[in-house]
């Protein structure tokens, strides 16, 4: 008993002493040039490594100061550079033959630079490629690469730089990157996790399978995730340009997949403080979309099948084409169709302020539905918005037409009080950021009878509208006559000239009577001769 005590208390002390001075057995110094050739093979890009020790107590080696090179095509700098890299390794191939054998890498705070061409190319397209290419088979086709198999690959609190070549003004910024892969291998596919602060504020998280990795494009390579962005500000993020006037504080919802050519996304977005246009108020309630889409990845060109803003029981659809241009240049060309059939005006109340469509004297419109057919094109800083809009059986409450027009006492007889009743309003408009275009006016106002006629309004708000009305009866234009009293009624009334000036929340409406009694004197001339 006593002998089996000795012997075990001995093999204790032996293990204890062996772990003492394992640090001293391992030269890490002498692994060094081995494991940067390791990794520069299986990278495709020259690895260096800073001082290299080995830690007990993590069984890993750590090495200082590591970077990584880029894309000789893209920058003589680094790709990557971090302060400490941990790498996993297998004990006892390390201690007996020194041979690494990788169980995992953790990143410390690294800074990545990620560069897009102006191709479409990514300068991280080429890692896993051949570092010397000289040794191609002569039938012109890649060498067999090492693969880089490890347990686990983790990135702690990075900081990634994302611009253009050439580059166009300042570049996005995304701080505290966290990432890990897990059982990673260039083979085969493998699970990742992927989490972000956006510039400007705002959080992304994203997890699901990405590889094999595309060992001829690794952008290319195919994948599958669920994508939860939350408080994307995408102005003050520079994702969008200021000038396009659109604006918003959103959470999405995605699952995204790629087959290394195509990007293929569906979920749901929640939007709060909507502005549309410039100078628009946000609107008060948050509006929920749901869509789907594809994009490009090469070209950078997509198409949104259909997006869909829920307005009570029916809905309104966006659908059609865009290409980005340039990243840092957040400018895109759309292509895009916005449509809704009988729509509850009173629902869209919200819409119209995140639109900036101001209405006279603080009125609002209630009851009836509007119905759109709009084209959205150009580039996001000068779009062109165009196309016809219908309203049918609406009021606008807080505000009387009849009573605001000069030069007539009244065009119908008919009392209104502080309300403007529409049976109907036909009109195509074309918004651009020169103001926007009001045509083919065709109304039928209560108050007033049936209105006609265009304009426009400036984009300080400045109204400039000519507009007839028709059929307006002898005893509202005034004192012209008897005789003039008698051909107007018996005529069935006279076409009424309106010129509507100041701004659209307090328009000036004058009647042109004088050009009315002109016309009928003249043609009272010419039916005596």
């Amino acid at each position: 008993m006593k002998r089996s005590t000795k012997i075990l208390g001995a093999i204790v002390i032996l293990i204890i002493a062996a772990l003492v001075l394992l640090p001293f057995i391992v030269n890490a110094g002498n692994i060094r040039p081995a494991l940067e050739r390791q990794l520069t093979a299986a990278l495709g890009r020259n690895v260096q490594l800073g001082d290299l020790s080995f830690s007990l107590l993590s069984r890993s080696l750590v090495a200082s100061d590591i970077t990584i090179a880029d894309d000789p095509s893209f920058s003589s700098s680094p790709f990557l550079m971090a302060k400490e890299l941990r790498i996993g390794v297998s004990l006892a191939p390390l201690i007996f033959s020194h041979q690494v054998r990788l169980r995992s890498f953790e990143l410390e705070s690294p800074q990545i630079k990620i560069m897009r061409d102006s191709n479409g190319t990514w300068n991280f397209s080429s890692i896993g490629h051949a570092a010397d290419r000289a040794t191609a088979p002569s039938n012109g086709s890649l060498p067999s690469l090492p693969d880089l198999s490890v347990g686990q690959i983790s990135i702690a609190d990075g900081r990634a730089v994302i611009g253009t070549l050439p580059g166009h003004g300042e570049p996005n910024v995304y701080d505290h990157v966290n990432f890990k892969a897990h059982d990673f291998s260039f083979v085969s596919p493998f699970a990742f996790e992927l989490s972000a602060k956006l510039p400007a504020g705002g959080t992304i998280h994203a997890d699901g399978r990405l590889g094999p990795i595309n060992r001829q494009d690794g952008a290319a390579s195919p994948g599958d995730a669920h994508v939860i962005v939350k408080n994307l500000d995408p102005v003050a993020a520079a994702f969008l340009s200021p000038n396009a006037g659109l604006s918003f504080l959103g959470d999405f919802d995605l699952h995204a997949a790629s087959d290394g050519q195509t990007l293929t996304t569906s979920g749901s977005v929640h939007l709060q403080n909507l502005k549309l246009r410039k100078g628009a108020t946000a609107a008060p309630r948050p509006i929920e979309l749901a869509y789907t889409g594809t994009h490009r990845l090469k070209e950078n060109t997509g198409e949104i099948q259909d997006a869909t803003i829920k307005v009570s029981d029916t809905a309104i659809h966006v659908n059609g084409t865009y290409q980005i241009l340039e990243m840092e240049a957040k400018n895109a060309v759309l292509n895009l169709n916005i449509t809704g059939q009988n729509l509850p005006i009173d629902d869209l109340q919200m819409l119209m302020a995140a639109a900036a469509v101001r209405l006279p004297n603080g009125s609002l419109l209630k009851g009836g539905t509007v119905s759109m057919d709009l084209a959205v094109t150009g580039q996001e800083n000068s779009l062109v918005i165009a196309g016809p809009i219908t309203v049918d059986n609406t009021r606008l409450v807080g505000f009387d037409v009849g009573s605001k027009i000069h030069g007539i006492a009244a065009l119908s007889g008919v009392q209104t009080g502080d309300t403007t009743e529409f049976k109907k309003l036909r009109m195509h408009v074309h918004v651009t950021n020169s103001g926007t275009e009001v045509e083919k006016i065709d109304a039928v106002i209560v108050a007033m009878g049936e209105v006609s006629g265009s304009g426009s309004v400036s984009p300080d708000d400045q109204v400039n509208f000519k507009l007839v009305v028709g059929g307006v009866k002898a005893k509202g234009i005034g004192k012209v006559g008897i005789g003039l009293l008698t051909v107007l009624n018996g005529q069935g009334g006279a076409a009424v000239p309106l010129r509507v000036t100041g701004t659209s929340e307090e328009p000036s409406i004058t009647a042109d009577v004088g050009s009315i009694v002109q016309k009928q004197k003249k043609s009272l001339f010419n039916n005596k001769n």
